[in-house]
């Protein structure tokens, strides 16, 4: 009988063990999602800061141009219009930089 009381302390100390495990993996788990959530919600900023970049200064460009073939200015309406899409780029960027904060 005492070997029996033996194993059921040990097994005991071990279901302890676990527990006290389980509760540690648990915060981890939850220190890493938190963790991969910051950083995809990162990422996602920074694509979004990307496209809108580059469509503000295509917009602009592709406007500029369109004008030019109808008043017969080539390179001046698209390129004043490239600047102004670049201007309105970041001010947008600055926009969901200030609301994501």
């Amino acid at each position: 009988m005492p070997n029996e009381n033996s194993e059921n302390n040990g097994n005991n100390e071990s279901s302890e063990n676990s527990v006290e495990n389980d509760g540690n993996n648990e915060n981890g788990n939850k220190n890493k999602k938190s963790v991969n959530h910051e950083i995809m919600r990162a990422m996602g900023l920074f694509m979004q800061l990307g496209f809108t970049m580059a469509f503000c200064i295509l917009i602009g460009f592709f406007a500029g141009r369109f004008l030019d073939g109808l008043f017969g200015t080539f390179p001046v309406l698209m390129i004043v219009f490239s600047f102004i899409g670049s201007g309105a780029a970041i001010k947008v960027m600055y926009d969901i930089v200030k609301d994501w904060e």
